[in-house]
């Protein structure tokens, strides 16, 4: 039998390192505290271009672990939910908080983050990973879409 062909196929690795213990993951149970979890790994300025992140927790809603999804321009960032359900799943994540900012300043949701955040959700439901928020960040403040009641 020729096996040369299985050269040809390419590996795929999932991988998940955590880098500390169950016991000592910061539980996030309110908007304000995924804010501050936003706001200390965001990469760029909120006010430069826009950026998706993604949290990703277990059932306890300790965190597991982030995910920069995209980077944009001054006016939107494409957010594709097979990768941030990919990274859910490699961290055996049970709930999501999600969270872009708006480089305008105006932390009030648009139209497009309103499907966007549906789309999301239905997608979690399919794999029993809810979404648990989603914020905009701008300089002075954030808007949780669970708080307003757009979840």
């Amino acid at each position: 039998m020729n096996t040369d062909f299985i050269t040809q196929v390419a590996e795929i690795e999932i991988s998940y390192k955590p880098a500390i213990q169950p016991s000592e993951r910061l539980e996030i149970n309110t908007p304000d505290k995924a804010a501050k979890v936003f706001r200390s790994i965001w990469k760029l300025s909120l006010e430069h271009r826009e950026s998706f992140y993604a949290l990703f927790l277990d059932r306890s809603n300790k965190l597991l672990g982030y995910l920069l999804v995209s980077v944009g321009g001054l006016a939107g960032t494409v957010v594709d939910p097979r990768i941030i359900f990919q990274a859910a799943l490699k961290a055996n994540s049970c709930g999501v908080i999600l969270a872009h900012n708006h480089p305008s300043g105006n932390p009030s949701p648009s139209d497009k983050d309103i499907q966007l955040t549906r789309k999301l959700m239905e997608s979690g439901k399919f794999l029993d990973i809810q979404v648990l928020d989603h914020l905009i960040l701008v300089p002075g403040g954030f808007t949780s879409m669970a708080n307003v009641g757009m979840l």
